[in-house]
């Protein structure tokens, strides 16, 4: 993609998001969003095929950078640049979500925070099915996989939803530690 695509692209998503920050996404039309971000029709219709599509082209970018760049350790981005990256995927993942790459806070607690809360459910139980198979953790048999997945994978949107109610009081340190205090006995 060249600079020019890239241009267009980032002021479609901001305008997206800004829009969605004022109200719900079943009330916004490809017309509010062509307006704000201040591009032609035709050149809507030549990145996205729908408002839909650029949804799931949002969410998959904010998303995928977040939870690609917690599971490749190498990548910090500046957030430990006087210490170390934390030991916890999920602490790194929390200091994403603090930092707030691209308003996701706002996304996750916006009007329209269901269809962004299935996005990063669906990344995050990709993060947790990576990380099981990683450390190896001896997991309890008696318990299925999937469901095991599911509950880590619930139990972390859940903290990261009361952290937002709470304006995020504790550090991310603090919130893996309680996180990982309550997932440890299941597995």
């Amino acid at each position: 993609m060249d600079r020019r695509q890239q241009k267009t692209r980032a002021a479609v998503f901001n305008a997206f998001t800004s829009l969605l920050a004022e109200k719900s996404y079943n009330n916004i039309t490809v017309q509010n969003i062509i307006e704000a971000a201040n591009v032609g029709r035709t050149t809507f219709y030549a990145h996205f095929e729908t408002k839909d599509d650029l949804l799931k082209s949002l969410c998959q970018e904010l998303f995928g950078h977040i939870i690609g760049s917690t599971m490749d350790s190498a990548n910090t981005q500046g957030l430990y640049s006087h210490a170390s990256a934390p030991k916890s995927v999920f602490c790194h993942l929390l200091h994403h979500l603090q930092k707030n790459d691209n308003n996701i806070l706002g996304l996750l607690s916006c009007q329209s925070s269901e269809i962004f809360m299935r996005y990063f459910r669906d990344s995050l139980t990709e993060l947790v099915q990576n990380q099981l198979a990683v450390h190896e953790y001896k997991l309890n048999t008696d318990i299925p996989r999937d469901f095991l997945i599911n509950h880590i994978t619930s139990s972390f949107v859940e903290m990261v939803l009361w952290w937002i109610k709470g304006h995020m009081q504790q550090s991310p340190e603090e919130l893996d530690r309680y996180f990982r205090a309550v997932i440890a006995p299941i597995l």
